[in-house]
């Protein structure tokens, strides 16, 4: 569920409470008044609590009376986040003459259009940013494309008009950065042109047949899309990044010996044979690995300790466990713990249950052992235990590991992750309010607690509220963004809920956001949309069981 998936930040950051391309704003403060700074508190107050329109409208009222420009700007950023457009617009207004000209104030100009679906004023405002003095002003109008609009149809309206009349700057990074917008907008069309021109505009340039090869691989050109990344296979050799990003490519295509091939070729470190090796296992290759496993100890350096912890790691995946054992048993210096780690897995698997947690135990209590190793130990026991669907085991693993160690919230969160697993739901909130209260602006809990309340009970407003906290610290997380999409479904408000869950998919594809538009989609009777989105989603994760618990609840028949 989303609110235990790693937290994946966006590289595209949503206007509202992330400034990090504004310029600052050179304006004299003026002294607040006794009642706007009362409005402030009030407001601050409010926005800690998740309550983000009483914040945005206590943050506006502060900025009535003061004039005080950074509270306008705060109040614009606020009310945008709570899709409060017209306090935002009203706020905006008192923000915008301390900076009229500051592509910020414009941007946020551009992002109230969008919203307001006025694709014509919102071209109009994009073209002026784009064509501003400051050559960043494409990336505001990327961000606010990005994020900015509730339909993603308006903003690919809007970057359709800016290729039609020319307007995007003829730099690499610009086009690069559109035409991947425009995939991720599911504009097959629109991003087909913008690739067809970046390719006429820089044919040179590896990254476009990069671009290329995803374009072809989105409409599902998957010979094509192959085709045109070898093209690039001449050029790695003398080029670690190219390789790495050619390599990339090929994995997410599934050729996993195409990416190790790669790999290979160039010099060789023990990250790059790690990395090879990863592919190999993907591929199933064990005559790979074992060729692999066979260069890397003939190549030197096997007296350093990285290097044994490799060979370890090598001999263990090709179920080598003898000589695994012997690998981790040299390993000296600061890798000596996680050998030992890595050890007591390798005794596990050879069948030696009680001696892999005797030694997993052995490091738990050993104050010599590094902290994040003592960790590490507590978590694999839990693994271990859940492999051996020994509940209790798993447990009491989490339950010693927070009594050694307090304040590992990764101990905690792993225990919650049980709890929700065993459908015991009031010890998940338990453990996540834990975090909560020690870290109480922790985004991966205020999230994953939201999304559970929201998902497995009817406690909605609830979830609401903390989600809305989460959203306030990070509002580009597409995690973060489905949940809220997800409670406003579950709250019945299936029409606002739709441009959330899409905007996270286009700022993550993953295979749990595209089954909750698929949900809602069905629900609103879009059946044939709502299949293609189950599809997407078997495809990015076939055995997902968000997925198929959907389909069964929806009985759907794919």
């Amino acid at each position: 569920m989303p609110g235990f998936r790693t937290f994946l930040r966006s590289t595209l950051l949503v206007l509202a409470l992330l400034p990090v391309l504004a310029v600052p704003v050179q304006a004299a403060k003026p002294q607040p008044q006794s009642g706007a700074l009362a409005e402030s508190l009030a407001g601050e107050f409010a926005l800690q609590e998740g309550r983000l329109k009483d914040a945005a409208r206590y943050y506006l009222a502060a900025a009535k009376v003061s004039r005080d420009p950074v509270l306008a700007e705060r109040a614009t950023r606020i009310a945008l986040l709570a899709d409060d457009n017209a306090d935002a617009a009203e706020a905006l207004e008192l923000w915008r003459p301390s900076a009229p000209d500051s592509l910020v104030v414009r941007m946020a100009d551009l992002t109230l259009r969008l919203r307001a679906d006025d694709a014509a004023a919102a071209t109009t405002q994009a073209r002026s940013l784009i064509a501003d003095r400051d050559p960043r002003g494409w990336k505001y109008v990327l961000v606010a494309l990005s994020g900015g609009s509730r339909d993603p149809a308006v903003a690919a309206q809007v970057l359709s008009s800016l290729v039609s009349a020319d307007a995007l700057p003829n730099d690499i990074e610009a086009w690069l950065a559109y035409a991947g917008l425009a995939q991720k907008l599911s504009q097959p069309r629109l991003a087909q042109s913008l690739v067809a021109e970046t390719v006429k505009r820089f044919p040179a340039d590896p990254r476009v047949t990069l671009l290329r090869s995803n374009q072809l691989m989105d409409e599902g050109k998957l010979d094509e899309a192959r085709a045109a990344i070898a093209q690039l296979e001449p050029r790695v050799a003398n080029d670690a990044s190219l390789r790495l990003a050619v390599a990339g490519q090929y994995e997410a295509l599934g050729d996993f010996a195409a990416a190790e091939r790669v790999l290979a070729k160039g010099a060789q470190s023990t990250d790059t044979i790690g990395l090879r090796a990863a592919m190999l296992d993907k591929a199933k290759d064990d005559a790979g690995l074992a060729r692999l496993y066979e260069f890397a100890r003939h190549r030197g350096g096997s007296d350093d300790p990285r290097n044994r912890l490799l060979l370890g790691t090598l001999a263990e995946t090709l179920k080598r466990y003898d000589e695994a054992l012997k690998w981790y048993a040299g390993v000296t210096g600061e890798q000596v713990d996680t050998a030992r780690l890595r050890s007591a897995n390798v005794r596990y698997e050879q069948g030696h249950k009680d001696e892999a947690y005797k030694n997993l135990q052995a490091l738990q209590t050993d104050p010599r052992v590094d902290g994040n190793v003592q960790r590490d130990a507590f978590l694999l026991e839990g693994e271990l235990r859940r492999k051996d669907k020994d509940d209790k085991g798993e447990i009491a693993a989490y339950d010693r590991g927070i009594a050694a160690l307090p304040d590992e919230q990764a101990i905690l969160y792993a225990r919650a992750l049980a709890w929700e697993r065993m459908d015991r739901i009031d010890k998940t909130e338990a453990d996540l309010r834990k975090i909560l209260v020690t870290d109480p602006e922790n985004v991966a809990a205020l999230n994953a607690l939201g999304y559970t309340l929201a998902d497995r009970t009817t406690r909605y407003a609830e979830a609401l509220q903390l989600i809305d906290r989460a959203r306030a610290a990070d509002p580009a997380n597409a995690a973060i963004i489905d949940s809220y999409g997800w409670v406003l479904y579950r709250l019945g408000k299936i029409n606002e809920a739709l441009p959330y869950l899409r905007r996270a998919y286009i700022l993550q594809k993953d295979p749990e956001i595209a089954t909750h538009i698929g949900e809602v989609l069905w629900v609103q009777g879009h059946r044939d949309d709502a299949l293609r989105y189950f599809e997407e989603a078997r495809k990015l994760e076939p055995d997902n069981k968000a997925l198929q618990r959907t389909l069964d609840k929806l009985g759907v028949k794919t």
